[in-house]
């Protein structure tokens, strides 16, 4: 637990970050922002994808269409805030000569996106009409 405490400390204060090993080479740092930047934008595609289901499929039942958009907007929310502890937890990882952490998170957002997309086709092939 104090090691999460501490590493959402640094979320709002990276400068801290430098308090922690060597600097490593900027290039891994710039990767890390990249990557950190990439998972942003799959954010930002979860959360838009979640509105459209919403704004854009009024055919489908109201509880169909808000699970759907929930469970897009959630992923989205869960994939921005694992995005910047990730940021955090490498860079600290590279500062300190340490392995880059690994984690189950990709393997659940996948899973998560494809039991939505699973659900989408099933409303596709047989429709499913609000009441």
């Amino acid at each position: 637990m104090n090691e999460f405490l501490q590493s959402l400390r640094l979320w709002f204060a990276p400068q801290r970050i430098r308090d922690e090993g060597d600097t490593p080479d900027y290039r891994f740092s710039l990767a890390n922002e990249r990557t950190f930047l990439a998972w942003i934008r799959t954010a930002l595609a979860l959360i838009g994808g979640g509105f459209a289901v919403d704004q854009f499929l009024p055919g489908l039942s109201w509880g169909v269409r808000a699970g759907l958009a929930l469970a897009l907007l959630a992923a989205g929310v869960l994939c921005a805030l694992r995005a910047v502890n990730h940021w955090v937890r490498c860079e600290r990882a590279m500062r300190r000569g340490e392995d880059l952490p690994v984690s189950r998170f990709p393997t659940l957002l996948s899973l998560a996106v494809a039991v939505v997309a699973v659900a989408m086709v099933v409303v596709v092939l047989f429709g499913w009409e609000g009441r």
